[in-house]
């Protein structure tokens, strides 16, 4: 009997190689990191989710494009089986214009529903803002539905705003506009003794806490990692954090149902998706 009722994401991370070296990156992935999942080990994840009743796929990284050929052929058997599907890169591909329409073209070819663009301070250091536009527009341009994520931290240069003011977004049609979508998360460093600064009222404290809820990631989302390791989560701190690891793919095992039935057996996990890492910190600061 499944204890999490609700429908499963399969998270494929290509690689974690990335054009960019982020600053407290959630997956420490840079230029220098060259492991990657093979492309049998990507089909073969696809079929066993399929099996497993899973709702969607979704590729990041890492930058998920620099496995370009590798990332067409999976779309296309997510698609195939009938996995809505989405990406989530840096538009690092999105040099210019005709460029990007160009490669988004390929990606819907191949099947993609979906894709997701990051930027902020830190991906700007690498990935200049403007390639994000050029992605954006090259998207909704083609009906390809577009998401952005904007890094948040009280100080910081690229905003929502920055976005929504620039002369290409603003002339966007009303149907383009509607395809296009944008919100702030917030930077957090993975290091527990670095302290980051953010907006007033975001962070949780013994005034607010009631407000946090548990957490929607753990056993919804089951990552496979470029190494093969599998999380049920979203993939952030995961080479950091053993204990989210539930598993590692086998091919032609049912590695992916014993992930499963391995998060669902883990009283913290399911502790920290009903209740919430903050509520269980709260908890143990009364007893220590």
């Amino acid at each position: 009997m499944r204890i999490f009722k609700g429908p499963k994401t399969l998270s494929i991370m290509p690689t974690w190689s990335c054009p960019a070296e982020c600053k407290d990156c959630g997956t420490l992935s840079s230029p220098r990191v060259k492991q990657h999942l093979t492309l049998d080990a990507m089909l073969d994840a696809i079929e066993k989710a399929k099996q497993s009743g899973f709702h969607n796929v979704v590729f990041t990284g890492g930058e998920p494009t620099l496995r370009w050929n590798d990332l067409l052929i999976a779309i296309k058997k997510a698609k195939g089986l009938g996995f809505p599907t989405r990406i989530v890169t840096n538009a690092h591909w999105a040099t210019n214009e005709q460029i990007a329409k160009e490669k988004v073209a390929k990606l819907i070819d191949a099947g993609l529903d979906e894709i997701n663009f990051s930027t902020g301070d830190e991906h700007n250091r690498f990935i200049p803002i403007e390639r994000i536009i050029n992605g954006i527009v090259a998207s909704v341009f083609q009906n390809l539905r577009a998401y952005l994520m904007i890094e948040l931290k009280s100080e910081r240069k690229i905003t929502k705003e920055t976005i929504l003011n620039h002369p290409r977004i603003i002339s966007l049609s009303e149907t383009e506009r509607k395809l296009f979508d944008l919100s702030e998360s917030p930077w957090m460093p993975l290091n527990y003794n670095e302290i980051e600064k953010y907006p007033e009222g975001l962070t949780i404290n013994r005034e607010n806490i009631a407000l946090r809820t548990g957490c929607d990631s753990i056993l919804q989302t089951y990552v496979i990692e470029s190494d093969g390791k599998i999380g049920s989560c979203c993939g952030l701190g995961m080479r950091l954090i053993p204990e989210l690891c539930v598993g590692e793919v086998e091919i032609g095992e049912n590695y992916l149902q014993k992930s499963i039935d391995a998060a669902e057996n883990d009283i913290l996990k399911l502790w920290i998706h009903y209740k919430g890492p903050e509520r269980i910190i709260e908890w143990a600061s009364e007893k220590d």
